[in-house]
């Protein structure tokens, strides 16, 4: 028998399912969810969990993402904002993750704006990661460290990618070249082309697409965004050999300025140790798509 297998026989039961220890309300959830793989059941025990007060912020998370997985997203949603009341300070920012999730899954376009657009006035004010410089995240089991910079740019890449599903192609490209000149990547790349071919300018849309493929930007050597590049330049070429011009629909800056980034910018204070001025030079923006 080798040691590896010696190992994972001497390995505790809850560490070799990966549970948390111990034989509370939450535990039984997560046997059943992980080990019993009922979801169902699972959901019961996410409930009975919250209402014995049992790991609040965990059950209330766990919970939500195991509906969502049921396809009972509105329910979840329902439940979050019930129930968030309940768990800790530092579990609120989590909370709000989850519910764009949903809103996502839903389709609720303008509630996922509205909570976008929040959190990002969380980290105007300095009030992000409960006001650390980083957090720590978990993705496919892994560890990793995020700034706020780069937190930032998620978000408003989340907030540009909810303008397109509006149609308002404008206000998406503000913010899209907003998350790129912050912490550019490869996906918000072939965002932001999209967003410009939807204006039907293609010149400029070419020359972002160009980056990808001159490999200047983090994940322009994955397959994924190599594919994605290539299906927008040859969308971009289809619409460069014809003659017809439309009107986009939907686009005004109206949506993103004045109620969102514009608002958070006239509430600066002088108080700046723990903000990121990402705001700062929105109305150049404003002004070079104006002419």
């Amino acid at each position: 028998m080798s040691s590896q297998r010696k190992g994972s026989e001497a390995a505790p039961y809850h560490v070799l399912h990966k549970l948390p220890p111990g034989d509370s309300p939450y535990v039984r959830a997560k046997h059943v969810q992980l080990v019993q793989k009922d979801p169902g059941a699972a959901i019961a025990l996410f409930w009975k969990a919250i209402n014995a007060g049992d790991r609040v912020d965990s059950a209330l998370k766990d919970m939500a993402v195991v509906m969502k997985q049921q396809d009972r997203a509105e329910e979840a949603i329902e439940a979050v904002k019930a129930f968030r009341d309940r768990c800790s300070k530092q579990a609120q920012e989590s909370l709000d993750n989850v519910l764009i999730d949903l809103y996502k899954k839903c389709g609720k376009v303008e509630e996922q704006i509205e909570l976008l657009k929040q959190k990002l006035r969380m980290i105007h004010q300095g009030e992000a990661f409960n006001g650390k410089a980083t957090k720590t995240a978990r993705s496919h089991g892994r560890k990793f460290q995020v700034t706020v910079k780069q937190e930032t740019s998620r978000i408003l890449g989340n907030l540009g990618w909810a303008y397109m599903q509006k149609g308002n192609y404008l206000a998406a490209e503000v913010v899209y070249r907003k998350a790129q000149s912050i912490d550019p990547d490869a996906n918000k790349a072939c965002n932001l082309g999209l967003c410009l071919i939807k204006q039907t300018r293609y010149a400029e849309a070419q020359a972002v697409l160009d980056d990808i493929f001159r490999g200047k930007l983090l994940g322009s050597d994955e397959p994924k965004s190599i594919n994605r590049a290539q299906e927008l330049l040859c969308e971009l070429e289809t619409h460069q050999s014809s003659s017809m011009f439309s009107e986009p629909s939907g686009s005004s800056l109206e949506d993103v300025f004045v109620e969102g980034l514009d608002q958070l910018t006239s509430q600066w204070t002088p108080y700046r140790s723990r903000r990121l001025p990402i705001f700062e030079e929105i109305s150049s923006f404003r002004n070079q798509l104006a002419c």
